[in-house]
């Protein structure tokens, strides 16, 4: 009995290290003022084709929020947290109903996160769905909410976050999808970018598919509503039906070519970081 209560308690110390003190390894205060170089989830994708034996070329620029246009910042807060601004990184009602759908499909799938938990496991953790890196990331935001302003903390989201094979960040989304920057971003192209962050690998703002149209369309009606965009809706709207006449191009990614002159490939510097 005395070995199993030591057993029991050193099991308990393991956990409460890895949930708890684990996340306090993280420098969170560094990113009030520093950029990025490399992420969480960069190391991780980069691994993930090693395996394959293939080359992933990261396509990542960090630019102020002030570069970004103001289009993708409200239809990726429309499509992503909603309310982001009245949270303190957690949405109760996301989460509830995420559980509600795990439940129902007896499967640990549906997150209920919001950008600050997105931010924490992308900055510092991976994708991987676990409870304990969940435990994780819920004491990372917690830590993220308390050390950084919501400006720094969406800005920071918007250029870290996945938006295909190699490709991070919304400078580099907007350069390779539609071939300019971010901060000239239209309406219905920031909607599409939006529309595809929770399946960033499987789907193309670029080649959308019925569904990712759909949700871009759901995202541009929420923006008209609340006066985003007004007197141009009209345009956009003709954008987006031209778009969906004209033929689809491909648009599936070369890992052993780089995208513009700001590619950068990582696989070596994380070697040597480790």
């Amino acid at each position: 009995m005395k070995a199993l209560r030591i057993f029991i308690l050193l099991l308990l110390g393991i956990l409460f290290f890895v949930i708890v003190v684990y996340p306090f390894t993280f420098n969170v205060s560094q990113y009030r003022t520093q950029n990025p170089r490399i992420t969480a989830m960069m190391r991780y994708r980069v691994r993930q084709w090693e395996k394959k034996g293939k080359k992933l070329t990261i396509s990542y620029r960090f630019v102020p929020l002030s570069k970004i246009s103001p289009y993708l910042i409200k239809a990726v807060l429309i499509a992503e947290d909603d309310k982001f601004y009245q949270h303190e990184g957690f949405d109760l009602e996301g989460l509830k109903k995420a559980l509600e759908k795990d439940l129902k499909k007896k499967k640990f799938k549906y997150g209920g996160s919001t950008i600050s938990q997105q931010l924490a496991k992308n900055l510092f953790l991976s994708p991987r769905k676990s409870l304990i890196r969940k435990f994780q990331e819920a004491v990372l935001t917690i830590r993220i909410e308390k050390i950084l302003t919501k400006k720094r903390i969406l800005e920071l989201y918007l250029n870290i976050a996945e938006w295909g094979p190699g490709i991070f960040g919304a400078e580099a989304s907007a350069n390779y999808y539609f071939g300019k920057s971010a901060n000239d971003l239209t309406p219905w192209e920031s909607a599409l970018l939006a529309a595809v962050l929770p399946r960033p690998l499987k789907c193309s703002p670029s080649n959308p598919s019925p569904y990712i149209q759909k949700r871009a369309e759901k995202i541009l009606y929420i923006m008209k509503k609340r006066g985003i965009i007004s007197e141009e809706y009209s345009q956009v709207e003709r954008e987006a039906e031209e778009i969906k006449k004209s033929p689809q191009q491909d648009s599936m990614f070369n890992a052993d070519s780089s995208f513009d002159q700001n590619s950068i490939t990582l696989t070596d510097s994380i070697k040597q970081e480790e």
